[in-house]
């Protein structure tokens, strides 16, 4: 234990914050933890005093009299070693914060090479061919979590039904995708829950080639004082909760090693992209969709530094338009003559070259710059509606790449590769129409996912005959037929 305590003490001695006076008079202003401190050795000292400039009193306010609770006192320092990593993360965010830092200071945006398709196009169908030829030597990835609260539905997101002919769910839709395309991995990175929904429907057809990963917990904030959440059902522990989207530490050292590439999220567009990302030897390949100005959805965005760097990444839609007016763009985030922004809109679904990507977790360990998003009681910004944790975004992946990677994206129809429902019906009824970009509005994007099958079936050249229906109104119940 005293190793993983003098790891953490020198992670926070590098952000240069040191214990006050002598003795112990430091912790003068917590009587509780000053009269434990004998039971705690010089490492544990060290780190009490670093928990008490940073703000966190209330960690130690309980704590029982000598004697009594010894052990949990004690483990409370394994559990910020084993957390150290974190704490000091959300230490340095907090300063931040006041400081009032920009990610974006001494960037300049403009917009970035990549390939936008049409669907059923020859250069499409082209793409397509040679994309179904790297199919075979693929591995997918499918970022399973969260529940579908927001929805309005108490179970897993990836368990929600995709149609409700069949009752299909999503999670099954995706893997008989990759079915199709034979020759496929599938490694999914989700909880408990989807774990069991797996099994209790492993009449799916999928086979050993899948494995799952598991997210670690992580402490997590109370407040915007940056106070460190408690466990309610023990207060000498940390409230933990998973990590979202990206996930620290994170090794694929069970994916084939001969695969090329690797396909995060979406399998409905899957030959074009990865035939875009092998003629073109892209490292990194973004999915995008044309995106109006100003829109509620990223935008993907070449960003060079006033040293010389460059790197092409997602920049959030609140922060895209005033980056673009800092930096000689008058109008901002404006539509250019095609009716849309020039900054395609970002839907988190990339496709990574395998060779490049496993070294740079090997010099990352797979580390992504983090930030918090707290969530608000209401409108004045004051009170949390639960503890907050650091969150990391899977498509910041590029800002660790050298400037020698090649990053670029792949633009295509709104109606193929994009059709998030994000909303519960409450919701979305107070978006007003038209919804035509309002992405977020659930009951455009349920339109849509029922539009885009018809569409690819009818580009493809499909016809159907037009038969004339038949009407039958039953009034009661019991057995019936229905017959021409």
């Amino acid at each position: 234990m005293a190793s993983g305590a003098d790891a953490a003490a020198a992670g926070v001695a590098a952000l240069g914050i040191s214990g006050a006076g002598a003795g112990d008079e430091w912790a003068e202003a917590c009587p509780p933890l000053r009269r434990n401190l004998r039971l705690l050795a010089p490492d544990e000292v060290e780190l009490a005093k670093m928990l008490l400039n940073e703000g966190q009193m209330h960690l130690f306010e309980h704590w029982a009299e000598p004697g009594v609770d010894d052990d949990k006192k004690k483990g409370f320092f394994d559990q910020v070693c084993i957390h150290r990593g974190h704490v000091a993360a959300l230490i340095i965010h907090k300063h931040n914060s006041k400081e009032g830092k920009n990610p974006y200071d001494g960037f300049t945006p403009s917009v970035p090479s990549g390939e936008v398709l049409t669907f059923g196009d020859d250069n499409f169908v082209s793409l397509e061919a040679a994309g179904v030829k790297e199919a075979r030597n693929a591995a997918f990835v499918l970022v399973a979590g969260g529940l579908g609260e927001r929805l309005g539905y108490k179970g897993i997101k990836v368990a929600l039904p995709r149609e409700t002919t069949t009752g299909k769910c999503f999670l099954q839709h995706y893997i008989e995708s990759i079915l199709s395309l034979q020759e496929a991995s599938c490694k999914m990175v989700d909880g408990e829950f989807s774990l069991y929904l797996h099994k209790a429907r492993s009449t799916f057809g999928f086979d050993s080639t899948y494995s799952f990963f598991f997210q670690e917990k992580v402490a997590c904030l109370a407040d915007n004082d940056a106070r460190l959440a408690l466990d309610p059902n023990d207060k000498y522990k940390f409230r933990l909760t998973r990590r979202v989207k990206g996930a620290s530490g994170f090794s694929f050292s069970r994916i084939q090693m001969d695969c090329f590439s690797m396909f995060v999220h979406c399998p409905t567009a899957i030959p074009s992209a990865l035939g875009v990302s092998a003629t073109k030897g892209y490292n990194v390949n973004s999915l995008a969709v044309p995106r109006k100005a100003k829109e509620a959805i990223g935008g993907i965005t070449k960003l060079t530094h006033v040293d010389g760097r460059t790197m092409v990444i997602n920049v959030e839609y609140n922060q895209l338009d005033p980056l673009l007016r800092a930096t000689g763009h008058p109008d901002g985030d404006a539509n250019c003559e095609t009716g849309y922004s020039p900054y395609p809109g970002n839907i988190n679904q990339l496709i990574l070259e395998l060779g490049p990507y496993i070294e740079e977790l090997k010099k990352t360990h797979g580390a992504i710059s983090e930030f918090v998003n707290p969530k608000y009681t209401d409108s004045t910004k004051t009170a949390f509606k639960s503890s907050t944790r650091l969150e990391c975004m899977m498509q910041d992946y590029p800002k660790t790449l050298p400037p020698s990677a090649r990053v670029g994206f792949t633009v295509m129809d709104t109606w193929l590769a994009y059709a998030p429902v994000k909303n519960n019906p409450e919701d979305a009824a107070k978006v007003r129409l038209p919804v035509a970009y309002k992405i977020k509005a659930g009951i455009s994007s349920m339109l849509t996912t029922g539009y885009s099958e018809k569409e690819e079936i009818r580009i493809r050249g499909f016809k159907f005959e037009k038969v004339e229906q038949l009407e039958v109104n039953y009034t009661e119940p019991g057995k019936h037929s229905l017959s021409a």
